[in-house]
């Protein structure tokens, strides 16, 4: 057994993307011991979303990358189209009430993601990658977690009184697996995500598409890349590829995006893709805490709404800085008890729901709207009417608002130095 695998640390986080990340950086910074378990190695490429909205950019800032954000990300989003057939509206997107970052950008998840966890590492988490979840035994307090180093039998053993569930989707912890739904049904959603050069769509706007069977959108993000992204239901896709049915699914979907929407088929026209297709599903949109088990759960791990809103990333990096202030204003410079723990919960749970419940709801609408015919035209005639309806949108959906307790303030105590006779061993 590793030597680091003895040490009881004071948290496991389970899951080193954006939310894991951000949780690690916050508890390490603030002196507690935290173990950071990602089972992928980086960089990877993923088909979550890639808009990081202008209220996640001050917490970029207080957790370090804001920097390295600014030098890579894509150009800033000022608009958002609407797209339904041959039609298309555009509106300016509303500025965040923070002069310093009052737009958001896109990054591809393979660097936004590495950035994250190089700065976790530096904060002094202990980073085990690639490395899997085995089990999760005990209770609050006093948690024993197994996990095991990918391609390898051997299991190592970390004590902690905090486990943090930051998973992503389409994963589950040990504990949640045989809960895991194995019913299909027709209005199942599988989410489909491609990068490619020389498109034209133009620099600044997101895109969301009204599709007959699903929705999508597209961004401009790092590079000059363009990436289209869609979710489409079961029926639609097991129709597409009925009438072809030695197409790939990818391919099918692909063809369908540039049938279905002119706007798609003018960007892309002449356009190269970089790389395959990428597709995982099906999604499962709603709210998953759970205080009975005594895990935390921040990110998708907590709950996932519709991405037609784009607010995945926010949700992930805003329910982990909510977290972190419950952890650490318990009135406790270290990870606090198991009775203690128990309160901790209900008032996160209680806040998460406050804030992320509206937007959960809001994206749920929007995409039941945007994906059958006769509410998406009815859609884009509001929209035609009344095109600030997605400007206010985009605000209802939490674009510029900087949640409080998320807030670079919130962040503030997380910053305190770690004592160096404390600090954990960086890198395994």
């Amino acid at each position: 057994m590793h030597e680091a695998a003895r040490t009881p640390f004071d948290a496991v986080v389970v899951g080193a993307g954006p939310a894991g990340s951000t949780v690690a950086i916050q508890l390490a910074r603030a002196g507690w011991s935290v173990a950071l378990i990602e089972r992928q190695t980086f960089p990877r490429r993923k088909v979550c979303g890639e808009c990081v909205a202008a209220s996640n950019l001050s917490l970029l800032q207080a957790l370090g990358v804001a920097d390295a954000f600014d030098t890579l990300a894509g150009p800033a989003l000022r608009g958002v189209t609407l797209l339904y057939g041959d039609s298309a509206v555009t509106a300016a997107l509303p500025a965040a009430a923070d002069d310093r970052f009052p737009w958001g950008r896109a990054l591809g998840r393979e660097t936004l993601d590495s950035l994250l966890l190089e700065q976790a590492r530096s904060a002094g988490a202990v980073v085990f990658q690639p490395f899997a979840v085995q089990s999760i035994l005990g209770t609050a307090g006093a948690w024993h977690c197994e996990i095991r180093a990918v391609e390898s039998p051997g299991l190592l053993r970390l004590r902690a009184r905090v486990v943090i569930d930051a998973h992503g989707s389409w994963e589950d912890l040990p504990s949640d697996r045989p809960r895991r739904r194995l019913a299909r049904s027709a209005s199942d959603l599988f989410a489909f995500k491609a990068n490619f050069s020389g498109a034209t769509l133009p620099e600044g706007l997101i895109s969301v598409l009204a599709l007959d069977g699903g929705y999508g959108g597209m961004v401009v993000a790092d590079s000059g890349m363009t990436t289209v992204a869609c979710c489409i239901r079961r029926d639609r896709l097991s129709a597409l590829r009925a009438v072809a049915p030695g197409l790939r699914a990818s391919d099918a979907v692909e063809a369908w995006l540039q049938r279905e929407c002119a706007g798609v088929r003018q960007a892309l026209h002449g356009a190269l893709r970089d790389g395959p297709w990428l597709a995982t599903g099906p999604l499962d949109p709603g709210a998953r805490l759970d205080v009975r088990d005594g895990i935390f759960r921040v990110g998708n791990a907590a709950g996932e709404a519709h991405p037609i809103l784009g607010e995945g990333m926010s949700m992930a990096l805003q329910s982990a800085a909510l977290l972190c202030s419950h952890l650490l204003g318990h009135g406790s410079s270290t990870a606090p008890d198991g009775a203690t723990q128990a309160g901790l919960q209900h008032r996160y749970v209680a806040a998460w729901r406050r804030e992320f419940a509206p937007r959960l709801r809001l994206a749920a609408v929007f995409a039941h709207l945007a994906m059958r015919p006769y509410s998406a035209a009815a859609l884009m005639k509001l929209v035609q009417m009344w095109p600030a309806l997605l400007t206010h949108g985009a605000r209802w959906g939490g674009k510029v608002r900087i949640p409080q307790q998320a807030g670079a303030a919130g962040l503030a105590q997380a910053r305190v130095s770690r004592p160096a006779s404390t600090r954990a061993p960086q890198v395994l």
